[in-house]
């Protein structure tokens, strides 16, 4: 059974333009996208009609608080 925060981060969007759900961008910095690029590639984020604007700080926020957390080995 999925936790609160997975069902959370299946609904937020984090991406406006083509619908990408936080959840998505998680699994993709899990199975090893490390910058924004990659998970731009991967995903099709900021390829949308805002070219990212709404979308690139946000990546960038998950990025930075999903590296550090591994980093310091928490969960």
């Amino acid at each position: 059974m999925a936790s609160h925060d997975e069902i959370i981060d299946n609904l937020k969007v984090i991406c406006q333009c083509k619908g990408i759900k936080k959840g998505k961008f998680k699994q993709l910095i899990a199975d090893g996208a490390k910058d924004p690029a990659a998970v731009s590639r991967l995903s099709g984020a900021g390829t949308g009609s805002c070219g990212g604007k709404r979308c690139a700080p946000r990546i960038d926020a998950l990025l930075e608080e999903t590296l550090k957390t591994a980093a310091s080995g928490k969960k």
